[in-house]
């Protein structure tokens, strides 16, 4: 009987770049078309047989591995805070995807009230469960308007006061008119394992945290 093969769950977008280096330190090479956007193929093989990638959306690699359709993944730590998957594993900061989940709102309306008197408020978030927590531990009931995309719209739409988002450079945030105004967390990609697939593979899945954990200590 076959053994069945191991999957490794990758984020679609711009980390998927940043992964290159670290798979191929980690001695990961898969099809060369797993980068393309033009590739139809969700699934890749790699150099090892019993090894292929998956290449997801970012936020479903958790969920991917949270339900053991892949054992490892590569994963945002903001999918990780907004899902809190118990059956999720995260041994190791990879050291890419850096940038942080921020609060921004209008550059006009920045300090033109206390937010720290706020009873409640209206936030645009990909992100509801952070956003909830966060205002939640401020004693701020949040009112959360779920949008997967174009977060920055929403306050000068009024569809919210303020927004959640991921933030790199935070030039997105400048070109629509909003700043920066506080930072809920710093965010990097993780190795994820599912722990399940730990204990019922503990050599296969060792093996492999180990030599990502040799890629990162090599750069």
């Amino acid at each position: 009987m076959t053994e069945k093969k191991l999957i490794l769950a990758l984020p679609k977008g711009r980390i998927l770049e940043e992964c290159g280096p670290v798979l191929a330190a980690a001695g990961i090479v898969p099809a060369p078309d797993y980068l393309k956007d033009s590739s139809r193929r969700l699934r890749f093989p790699t150099n090892h047989p019993e090894l292929d990638v998956v290449r997801v959306r970012p936020f479903d690699v958790a969920t991917f591995v949270a339900f053991g359709a892949a054992e490892i993944g590569i994963c945002g730590a903001d999918v990780l805070m907004e899902f809190d998957y118990s059956e999720i594993y995260a041994p190791l900061d990879l050291g890419i995807g850096i940038c942080r989940v921020s609060v921004a709102e209008p550059v006009g309306m920045a300090g033109t009230d206390d937010a720290a008197r706020w009873s409640q408020v209206r936030v645009a978030s990909k992100y509801p469960n952070i956003a909830r927590r966060h205002f939640a531990a401020r004693g701020v009931q949040a009112e959360i308007v779920h949008l997967n995309g174009a977060m920055e719209l929403a306050p000068g739409l009024g569809l919210s006061r303020v927004i959640v988002d991921l933030v790199e450079t935070g030039s997105t945030l400048k070109a629509n008119g909003l700043m920066e105004t506080e930072v809920i967390a710093h965010v990097s990609s993780r190795l994820i394992v599912n722990r399940t697939a730990l204990k019922t593979k503990p050599e296969q899945i060792g093996a492999w945290i180990a030599k990502f954990r040799e890629a990162v200590a090599q750069r």
